[in-house]
């Protein structure tokens, strides 16, 4: 049986009429019957986190625990998140997992790749000394993404310009796209340099990288819940002070990259998984107009990753809220329906930030 939404539809704003057939939207009503599911309030293309790493039971333990990842996928669905991009993987997704009819939409990178020149490396991360090789293998095996550490230590040399550079031009080359873990000033004034497509976290974040993100059409993916998580436990030393201004400088390049013509984007980085609401929040707290702020975990998030939105033919993941999120952004942790590949998904508490 088809499904029938009538609600306000985002990002238009327009109050209209919709139907599912299958894993499909459309705005033409069908001969067949349908069933209302949502009659009344906003109409939001699923949620989506376009950071998150799940799989590991514990944050102290690198290992991919199968059963972990789908209690935490099904954790990222319950909230609303339809969609997720893994910018690293423990390992593969589970097989049946990716098309199960309840499951987000999933997006890998394969493995953290690390270039061997860097200082420090962590139990996790692939260590290559080819890293372009690697890179094209993880795309092409991966959804067309690939997840380097353009620097690890924050106060260490990153991976030089020249290599970024050839790992970007041969994974574009061959059809892929790039992300780069970021933590340093010069590991992202690189990776910018570089044209790597997203740039996650950016602490530290020379003015100049602003305007090299935008000519080169790079993302920002600033992972704000993340280090909002990990400030308090930064100590007052000259290394945490270096630390806090890092974190204050990309908080201010976030509205920076924004007025600039970058696309940011929300991920969270962090548990609990289901929780893009917050980082809604720290978006909105960095000075991105509300709008913005909720296209980034849903209508921007989702032309980004190629999955398209509430349009005529578009995929069939909405969320029903009872107020404007553009507006409102905590009605987000407040779902009043979620449908996820044309079918009505059970709902959970949402999560605490």
């Amino acid at each position: 049986m088809a499904l029938h939404l009538r609600g306000t539809v985002l990002p238009r704003g327009v109050t209209r009429d919709l139907w599912i057939l299958g894993d499909r939207i459309t705005f033409d009503r069908p001969s067949a019957e349908a069933e209302t599911v949502a009659d009344g309030g906003y109409l939001l293309p699923g949620l989506v986190d376009v950071h998150t790493h799940p799989g590991s039971p514990s944050e102290s333990d690198p290992v991919f625990d199968p059963d972990a990842f789908a209690e935490q996928i099904a954790a990222h669905r319950d909230a609303g998140t339809t969609a997720l991009r893994f910018p690293g993987l423990l390992g593969e997704i589970p097989d049946g997992m990716r098309e199960a009819p309840d499951a987000p939409r999933m997006i890998t990178a394969g493995r953290w790749l690390a270039w061997a020149g860097l200082s420090k490396s962590a139990d996790f991360h692939a260590v290559t000394d080819d890293l372009v090789t690697a890179a094209v293998a993880e795309a092409k095996a991966h959804d067309g993404w690939c997840k380097l550490m353009g620097d690890w230590d924050f106060e260490a040399d990153p991976v030089p310009y020249d290599i970024l550079r050839a790992v970007t031009d041969a994974v574009h080359a061959a059809g892929g796209r790039v992300a780069a873990h970021c933590q340093s000033a010069r590991g992202v004034l690189n990776a910018a340099r570089a044209g790597i497509d997203s740039i996650e976290h950016g602490m530290g974040m020379p003015e100049e990288c602003v305007e090299l993100m935008a000519a080169h059409g790079s993302a920002y993916v600033p992972t704000l819940t993340a280090f909002a998580r990990s400030a308090p436990r930064i100590k007052d030393n000259p290394r945490g002070r270096l630390w806090h201004e890092g974190h204050r400088i990309m908080i201010r390049r976030v509205r920076e990259a924004h007025d600039a013509g970058v696309t940011v984007l929300a991920g969270t980085d962090s548990a609990p998984f289901g929780n893009v609401a917050t980082e809604v929040e720290h978006l909105i707290a960095a000075g991105l107009p509300g709008d913005v702020a909720v296209g980034a975990a849903s209508w921007s998030a989702r032309d980004f990753l190629g999955l398209p939105g509430l349009v005529e033919g578009g995929l069939a993941d909405i969320t029903v809220y009872d107020a404007d999120p553009r507006r409102e952004p905590g009605v987000l942790r407040h779902p009043r329906r979620i449908v996820l590949r044309g079918r009505v998904v059970r709902r959970a508490p949402a999560a605490s930030p």
